[in-house]
């Protein structure tokens, strides 16, 4: 296996700098309502809550609301359900995963003297998953559009040569060169033009720059496969302090972590008159791995009659991000009466230059009130603006204008996204050692188009129960949210209607010490 390395130009203008750009952003901005039981039961409303180790995730003086010291464990089961429908043909698949949703702890140190205003100081530990990748998704139908035009497309404006074997040169040589010399975007046309997918127009010049494709217009059944797997994780530390009695103040130092990968195949197949390829199965798969910093400061403050209102405030995150992608490329055709298959593996891994990702910070602002000891209601605002989303290349600051690709990915992402609101509404009653729980959730799409992804909605239910330093909780989430899914961003640029319902179910196991 061979290793090249070239800037991260070639990955993005290779896909449209608009498509590839926007959709990174928006696949490591997002993320999931994880965390304990509880904290799932009523739709993440725990702004002015606390007194929650996932809650401290949201707002940081959460920590300071707890009255002994505490630890919590979650295990989460998570199910994606994807309906398809592309060009009038419908289809269904199912992902599932069990993770470690969350470990944490609280340590209570309070003012027993009496003295000073300062009653309560406290440090926290918190690991959770902010969202989980894991995803399948299945395609099929018959359209009139070909992965032909996608090659086609590539290739134009590049000279013979580059694609031709030249000498002692081999598919992974030549491959390699394209990569490092050329961008991804010859990579594809050199796929096209070995696979016989396409051909040059004037094969005896070898600066021909135009090519025609060998697939004829008509009918063309496909299948696409999309999958994605992986984990956005988020270790928290946490001090914590309550002032007097009614107000809490904390911060937390957060390290993110990002393990993505993600696998497409495209299997096509036609029947129609002069192809000279009739069947085209096209992989791409794509590895990333970031690292991130972020900060976070909240406060929750005691009105009367119970009240509660709180605030919080999360920096911008910036991340470190590592990509590698690699490609193969089937096809089969009939020559003389003769079936005949190429398969076009390079056996080469690009990997990309690190460049780095500025995830928009979020503003929170929090209400809750407390029926005595009987149960609570809250209510939870935040917002964040995705139009704020930042690819650089060699620094860590606001200035783009040396890179003038980055500066075009960074204009498509302010033209294309917009600010984020979202919200959620969740109570708890309690009766003797039980706990009933439940929420709301809405979320606005972060797409101005609304038809690309549309808005999230949510609910949630949750049942808990407490025994002397040792409480169970378990919770159900459910949330639908469409989108369309276009296959390619150039060529083959159809798109499948996607409808996806998530559901989660944690359980936790939490206790004081």
């Amino acid at each position: 296996m061979k290793r090249i390395t070239f800037f991260l130009l070639a990955i993005l203008v290779s896909e449209s700098m608009n498509a590839q750009g926007i959709d990174e952003g928006i696949i490591f901005s997002s993320e999931s309502q994880t965390g304990t039981a509880r904290f799932n039961a009523l739709s993440g409303a725990f702004g002015a809550l606390g007194g929650d180790l996932s809650a401290i995730n949201l707002n940081p003086a959460g920590s300071a609301v707890f009255l002994t010291s505490s630890a919590a464990f979650s295990i989460a089961g998570n199910d994606t359900f994807n309906r398809a429908t592309y060009f009038n043909t419908k289809t269904k698949s199912v992902d599932t995963a069990i993770n470690l949703n969350q470990a944490g702890g609280v340590f209570v140190f309070k003012n027993d003297s009496g003295n000073g205003n300062f009653k309560k100081f406290t440090i926290a530990f918190n690991y959770q998953i902010e969202e989980n990748y894991n995803n399948e998704l299945i395609i099929k139908g018959t359209g009139n559009k070909s992965i032909g035009d996608f090659f086609l497309s590539k290739a134009n404006g590049i000279p013979l040569e580059l694609l031709q074997l030249q000498g002692s040169e081999s598919i992974s040589s030549l491959y390699n060169y394209l990569g490092e010399n050329e961008g991804t975007t010859a990579q594809n046309a050199f796929l096209g033009y070995q696979g016989f997918v396409i051909d040059p127009v004037d094969g005896n010049n070898s600066q021909n720059r135009q090519y025609v494709s060998n697939i004829s217009p008509g009918a063309f059944y496909q299948e696409y496969a999309y999958r994605t797997q992986g984990t956005k994780n988020k270790y928290t530390i946490n001090v914590g302090a309550q002032i007097n009695n009614s107000i809490s103040l904390g911060i937390n130092l957060n390290t993110h972590s990002i393990s993505y990968q993600r696998s497409t195949y495209l299997f096509e197949s036609n029947a129609n008159p002069g192809s000279l390829v009739n069947e085209v199965g096209f992989e791409n798969n794509l590895s990333v791995r970031g690292s991130g910093l972020s900060a976070q400061l909240g406060m929750i403050a005691k009105i009367k009659n119970n009240f509660r209102v709180g605030f919080s405030l999360q920096s911008p995150t910036w991340y470190d991000i590592f990509e590698e992608t690699t490609q193969l490329l089937e096809t089969g055709r009939i020559e003389s009466g003769q079936s005949i298959v190429e398969r076009i593996n390079p056996g080469v891994i690009n990997v990309f230059e690190k460049y780095y990702l500025l995830i928009p910070g979020k503003v929170s602002a929090s209400a809750a009130y407390i029926f005595g000891t009987n149960g609570l209601i809250s209510f939870d605002y935040s917002f964040r603006n995705f139009g704020s989303i930042r690819f650089d290349s060699d620094n860590y600051n606001n200035s783009y204008s040396d890179d003038s690709y980055f500066n075009t990915v960074n204009t498509n992402v302010k033209k294309s996204l917009n600010g984020v609101n979202s919200l959620r509404l969740g109570g708890e009653y309690r009766i003797n050692q039980f706990r009933f729980r439940g929420g709301l959730k809405y979320e606005e799409s972060p797409y101005k188009n609304k038809s690309t992804i549309g808005d999230l909605n949510g609910f949630s239910l949750g049942l808990g129960y407490a025994l002397g330093n040792y409480n169970m909780d378990i919770s159900y989430i459910r949330s639908e949210q469409d989108r369309n899914q276009q296959l390619y961003s150039v060529g083959l640029t159809d798109s499948a209607s996607i409808s996806e319902v998530t559901s989660n179910i944690t359980c936790t196991l939490g206790f004081t010490f």
